[in-house]
């Protein structure tokens, strides 16, 4: 006999059979070591793991709707039930019906199936144009007046296909209007609130107490069904913008209640084709983290129509970021480097030749760029997650001759053509 085997079997036996009787109870040893593990752990550290578990698992789902397909779980989750998600006061987010992701020019990173822009009341594509300049007259020492009238309203908007959420918004919209002036216009704003909650108008800008829009200023936040005239001169130049200052800041911010305010030095700027952006987020769940981002609201609206530009000509773009619940968000420019000018304030670029631009909320700046070759030219945020949940576009840069057709792939004219350039612009600046 082998003394050394019938040992080892022998005490294998010993050790293995109550391991097999802990076993059919339902006890595992690994988990008893990850139990001891967890129990460890700080809580904040503990609490921090659970937070990024719920967040991957969440997010994952909707990444799938996005570039892939989304099934009923990620349905769900997009809808507002997924764990630990809360409910919105005011209405809630609708699950997409068919929401997924295309196989387009770029990996199939984009949404498939079309916003409606006519139930919206707005097109991302027009929204890179529609400058409001306002009504116009003059004081008798020939400072131009410009009026603008602003309505806060309820409203629920698709921000990708089937997709909707319960926003608050400026005149029906989300940005609200691109109110544009010349430095030094005297600017008079008048303010009804038809939503539902007291809200106000903070213009970034030069301008006295009683006109800052935040609560113990002037009248402080405009109750439901009232009014205010918000009345100041233009300063300084450049690319600013405004928003809602009520309580709680974040979550009037977040519903939509921001937009592009564009003030143009005096002298004017060089020729260009000009385009307003405004990076911004959705929190369709309520649960404080955004599921949806996008420039100008509609996720990857602009991959599925591409910008239209020429080959050559420069390029302006007055990027604003307003996110909510993120502390960053950037802009990342393939093929090309561009200039910079932070917040529009200067007459010089603050960065020259970069490709990435990082902006905090309420940071703004303008970029100028040109294409040298035709193409499809991609730019995004650099934040790989916000790109593939919405935040991602095309410039179609195409020769002139070529130029009418690009601009009818995206269902544009002539008119679009005028505004975007700044010709058009300074003419109507002048007005």
């Amino acid at each position: 006999m082998n003394w050394n085997l019938f040992a080892i079997g022998v005490l294998s036996f010993v050790f293995l059979l109550p391991l097999l009787w802990w076993r059919k109870r339902g006890f595992s040893p690994g988990r008893y070591l990850r139990g001891r593990i967890e129990r460890g752990r700080p809580q904040s550290r503990q609490a921090d793991h659970d937070r990024i578990q719920q967040a991957v698992s969440r997010r994952a789902f909707l990444r799938a709707g996005l570039g892939g397909i989304i099934g009923v779980a990620g349905a769900g989750i997009l809808s507002g039930s997924a764990p630990g998600a809360r409910a919105e006061p005011s209405g809630t987010g609708h699950a997409p019906s068919g929401y997924a992701g295309g196989h387009g020019s770029h990996g199939g990173m984009s949404v498939m199936g079309t916003v409606d822009s006519g139930r919206n009341g707005f097109d991302p594509i027009q929204m890179l144009v529609d400058w409001d300049y306002g009504r116009t007259s003059t004081l008798p020492n020939g400072q131009t007046v410009r009026e603008y009238e602003i309505f806060a309203v309820d409203k629920e908007i698709e921000i990708a296909p089937g997709l909707f959420f319960p926003a608050w918004t400026y005149n029906g919209r989300v940005p609200g209007p691109t109110i544009r002036c010349t430095e030094g216009d005297r600017i008079r704003v008048h303010f009804i609130n038809g939503g539902s909650h007291p809200h106000t108008i903070h213009f970034h800008g030069i301008h006295r107490f009683e006109m800052d829009g935040v609560p113990g200023a002037g009248p402080g936040m405009i109750e439901v069904g009232q009014s205010f005239t918000y009345e100041f001169d233009a300063y300084p130049f450049g690319c600013h913008l405004y928003h809602c200052h009520a309580i709680p800041l974040k979550r009037h911010i977040h519903k939509g209640l921001y937009g592009a305010f564009i003030v143009d030095p005096k002298a004017g700027r060089p020729p260009a084709r000009e385009f307003v952006m405004v990076m911004n987020g959705f929190d369709t769940n309520f649960d404080g983290e955004n599921e949806i981002y996008a420039a100008n609201s509609i996720a990857h609206e602009y991959m599925r129509r591409p910008i239209p530009i020429q080959v050559g000509e420069l390029i302006r773009i007055y990027l604003i970021n307003i996110t909510e619940f993120d502390p960053i968000n950037s802009f990342h420019l393939h093929a090309e480097f561009f200039d910079y000018y932070d917040h529009g304030t200067t007459l010089e670029p603050t960065h020259r030749n970069v490709d990435t631009i990082m902006q905090c909320q309420a940071q703004r700046g303008i970029l100028e760029f040109k294409f040298r070759w035709p193409g499809q030219y991609m730019f995004h945020a650099h934040q790989s997650e916000f790109a593939e949940l919405g935040w991602m576009g095309n410039f179609n840069a195409v020769e002139a001759e070529d130029f009418a057709k690009a601009m009818a792939l995206v269902g544009v004219d002539d008119s679009w053509d005028r505004k975007a350039t700044s010709r058009d612009v300074l003419t109507a600046a002048k007005r």
